[in-house]
């Protein structure tokens, strides 16, 4: 539906690391430990999720949501970040940019949700435990879950916007992978509203952040209110596994945002070794995270390894 002009036609150079394209065989070493682990861990999860009965709770299908988003992001970009570190083939065409980088940016933007909706689910389950079952139904979750979906449809006017830009300058990314911050900058022509409206996302994100904060605050509230020291810390184990999910996507995305609106004198590669951590940590380390800290996930994937 969008309006078509030249730059469909465009093709672009996408990058490795600056300066260390000689190590780029080694970094596809760790990439590759990292995609296996990131695919293996959460289609684990997902398989354990879905075919353990007793897991088929609120709290486990949030896990199971988490999970998809993980490979979601793994499998948008792997396709690309493979074949630049090992052959050096960066080329990419505009119209498989695009789709690439709408897949990192909702599947990005449904992690948020998700990790939101978590926040929620502990915060009833602690502060509101005789509610909690008859609040968060399966059919509630469902509707959570489309709403997720829905909401990560709010980046498609981003690409309408980038099809009407004018590429004149280097097609030369900085990254092994497409990102709206990126592409932009290679504008012959304004793109203030584009700049706009991608802060206008990242400003929800803010709010999903700001959000699981104030959770944690009446969460904290409600363990301090607890009498007995042993009901405190088994209240608060439960919400270890997704404290940890939190600090793992949103250090490195603050970490990101600031380099790009901040860091126009920092080097090169730190620019990209923060976006690569964004990208490729959480979905391999967020199944780790469940897979050790979440009681009935490790027994569940201890049984199917026996």
């Amino acid at each position: 539906m969008c309006p078509r002009n030249s730059s469909h036609a465009l093709v672009f150079l996408l990058t490795g690391i600056p300066g260390m394209a000689r190590f780029h065989r080694w970094v596809f070493i760790p990439c590759c430990l990292m995609y296996l682990i990131a695919m293996l861990g959460n289609g684990t999860i997902l398989l354990i999720v879905s075919v353990n009965r007793r897991l088929h709770q609120p709290m486990y299908y949030f896990i199971a949501m988490l999970a998809t988003t993980g490979l979601g992001l793994t499998l948008s970009t792997l396709p690309t970040v493979l074949p630049v570190f090992w052959f050096g083939t960066g080329e990419i065409s505009f119209p498989v940019c695009l789709t690439q980088m709408f897949s990192i940016h909702a599947f990005s933007f449904v992690e948020s949700s998700v990790l939101l909706a978590m926040a929620f689910d502990r915060y009833m389950a602690i502060c509101y435990p005789l509610r909690y079952s008859s609040i968060l139904t399966s059919a509630r979750i469902a509707k959570i879950g489309l709403g997720m979906v829905c909401r990560s449809l709010t980046l498609l006017p981003l690409i309408c916007l980038l099809t009407r830009l004018p590429f004149c300058r280097s097609h030369k990314l900085s990254h092994s992978y497409c990102l709206h911050q990126d592409i932009i900058r290679l504008a012959c022509t304004d793109y203030t509203l584009n700049s706009l409206y991608g802060l206008t996302l990242v400003l929800f994100v803010t709010l999903d952040a700001v959000l699981i904060t104030l959770s944690y605050t009446m969460i904290i509230k409600a363990v301090l209110g607890i009498t007995s020291r042993a009901q405190q810390t088994k209240a608060l184990n439960t919400c270890v596994s997704h404290f940890c999910a939190v600090v793992i996507f949103y250090v490195p995305l603050v970490g990101l945002s600031i380099i790009h609106r901040y860091g126009k004198n920092a080097a090169p590669f730190s620019n990209v070794l923060v976006a690569n951590v964004y990208l490729f940590v959480p979905p391999a380390l967020n199944s780790i995270v469940y897979s050790m800290k979440n009681k009935p996930i490790r027994k569940a994937f201890l049984r199917l390894l026996c």
